[in-house]
C-alpha cells in the first residue's frame, strides 16, 4: 500500500485498485434517468466528475425532483390559462383529454429544454 492506495500486480505493472466513494442511494425517476442518459452521451466529463466524486445519485435525485415539480406547476398554470376545468371533463371527456395531453406535451418540452437537456 503506497499513498493510501492498494495496488495489484497485472503482468509486469502495478495497477491501483480504485474504489468509488460510497453514496446514499436515492430513488431516481424518469426525469433523472433521462438526464443521466443525456450526461452519458453529451456531457461525459460532467458525468465522470459526478460519478467519481460520489455525488451522481444525489444530483440525479435533485434533478428529478426539480423537474417533476416544474412539470406539474406548468401543467396547472397552462390548464388555468386555457380554462380547462373539471366541467369540461364532465361535458366532453374526449376534448378534455386531448387538450390536457397537448398541455402535458408542451410542459414536457419546456422542462426538457430548461433542465433535462441543459
Amino acid at each position: 500500500m503506497i499513498n493510501d492506495l492498494w495496488y495489484e500486480l497485472q503482468g509486469d505493472y502495478y495497477i491501483p485498485c480504485l474504489i468509488l466513494p460510497a453514496e446514499k442511494e436515492q430513488p431516481i425517476g424518469l426525469w433523472g434517468q433521462r438526464h443521466l442518459q443525456y450526461l452519458k452521451e453529451y456531457r461525459r466529463i460532467t458525468y465522470l466528475n459526478l460519478l467519481t466524486s460520489g455525488r451522481l445519485n444525489a444530483y440525479l435525485a435533485d434533478i428529478d425532483k426539480q423537474t417533476e415539480e416544474m412539470f406539474f406547476r406548468l401543467v396547472e398554470q397552462m390548464k388555468q390559462a386555457q380554462g380547462i376545468m373539471e366541467q369540461l371533463k364532465a361535458e366532453n371527456a374526449l376534448e378534455w383529454t386531448g387538450r390536457l395531453n397537448n398541455i402535458r406535451a408542451c410542459a414536457r418540452e419546456i422542462v426538457e429544454r430548461k433542465i433535462i437537456f441543459a
